[in-house]
């Protein structure tokens, strides 16, 4: 697509990678050169943080608000209750509303070192529930005033419908109602905060349509839709994930040294791709240290590191997790800012298996059997070869270092 925008916030997506397809792009150029405009992504509360999927929604935000405009960061408090059926092979698993608002909280942590909620401008950030006005609603009333606008064959052609039933995968009742329920939040916040922008990932399109299209029937109001690419690395891999399960967002659920890891690991392939989309680097200088090969493309992947660190965990995190790195793997001492595992008197002893397991560095007892008889499992730097060895408490005079592979590695200390 040939287009050449006249706002700044189109010509950042463009320019860095997030743009995978837009309702109406000259509409929306020429509203947001009109003046600051409100714009939201919604994140239900599945888990108690965010992971590294849902960075590159939460980047739009940012960019959204750097470039003059009001985010909205809509927390789905109520659809959640339902359950979002895009592109899953399954129904998600229904929470209480207790584990709900405990979600939210946790997710609630993370925005705030990304996008200003406090600042009294008038593009200061909101963060709202949907819950706030989809609890109350009268099923009937809803039937009668939303559900009319809405075609079951046109929603049954969404890809992300179409693909599970193509599948001959269930598609309960309650998870069909979800996108209604989308579309309704889009026309509930266009008409309480003058919202004019639905964003998030290009699954969501079908979703972002039905809320453009009642919005324009009940209010007649004209609002856009923008979605980003759904990322995977270039080995196919779906972003988010790691050796060892999600990489979150919060650092009690990964630590800053191990999301650090995370980037530090990228492929050579991805990293000025990375580069654009999650750090706010000059496009130029993202460009320049993507095309560097051989050992030169690793002091681009520290930079890669350090940059979405420091945005996520603060400068401070992001330091340390470098020179703990530095220290693990240039000098193979133990580093300050490892993983650790802290043993009382009463769990020792404990065997090497299932330290290694503990420590995360395996998900079971038999993965980490199997990582010693690979000769993957290191301690203290040396070959671990013995599965049965038992770990006292004397041999915890000092911590240890447990290691999978070159690259993953934590401590185990006595308390």
């Amino acid at each position: 697509m040939t287009y050449h925008p006249k706002s700044d916030f189109i010509a950042v997506m463009m320019e860095r990678g997030f743009l995978a397809d837009c309702t109406d792009y000259q509409g929306l150029d020429e509203a947001l050169i009109k003046g600051c405009q409100p714009g939201y992504i919604g994140f239900d509360a599945t888990a108690k943080s965010l992971h590294v999927g849902s960075l590159i929604q939460i980047m739009m935000l940012r960019w959204l608000q750097k470039t003059g405009h009001k985010p909205i960061t809509l927390m789905g408090g109520g659809t959640t209750k339902v359950g979002d059926p895009s592109f899953r092979a399954d129904e998600r698993p229904l929470l209480t509303p207790a584990q709900i608002d405990e979600n939210i909280a946790g997710i609630r942590k993370v925005f705030a070192a990304y996008i200003d909620y406090d600042s009294g401008a008038e593009n200061a950030a909101l963060m709202l529930n949907n819950d706030e006005w989809l609890a109350d609603l009268n099923y009937l009333d809803f039937l009668r005033d939303i559900g009319r606008h809405f075609s079951v064959n046109r929603m049954l052609s969404f890809e992300s419908v179409k693909s599970r039933l193509d599948r001959e995968q269930s598609l309960s009742f309650l998870e069909f109602n979800y996108m209604i329920l989308q579309a309704y939040d889009f026309m509930e916040l266009n008409r309480r905060y003058g919202c004019i922008l639905q964003m998030g990932g290009s699954d969501q399109w079908g979703n972002i349509v039905n809320g453009i299209d009642l919005t324009r029937r009940v209010i007649d109001h004209e609002v856009y839709g923008l979605t980003s690419p759904l990322l995977t690395t270039s080995d196919g891999k779906k972003m988010g994930k790691s050796q060892d399960g999600a990489v979150w967002l919060n650092p009690d659920m990964r630590s800053p040294y191990e999301f650090w890891q995370f980037w530090r690991n990228t492929t050579d392939a991805d990293v000025g791709r990375f580069l654009k989309l999650y750090t706010e680097l000059p496009v130029d200088e993202c460009d320049r240290l993507g095309a560097l090969a051989g050992s030169e493309i690793n002091a681009a992947k520290v930079i890669l590191a350090n940059e979405v660190t420091a945005l996520c965990h603060g400068a401070e995190a992001a330091a340390a997790a470098e020179a703990t790195a530095r220290e693990v793997f240039e000098k193979g001492g133990i580093g300050d800012d490892l993983p650790t595992l802290t043993l009382g008197a009463a769990d020792l002893p404990a065997s090497i298996v299932q330290l290694i397991v503990k420590t995360g560095l395996a998900k079971s007892g038999k993965e980490a059997k199997r990582l010693i008889a690979e000769d993957g499992a290191r301690l203290n730097d040396a070959p671990l070869t013995d599965a049965g060895l038992m770990i006292e408490a004397g041999d915890l005079a000092q911590p240890i270092k447990l290691s999978a592979g070159k690259k993953r590695h934590a401590l185990v200390q006595l308390a």
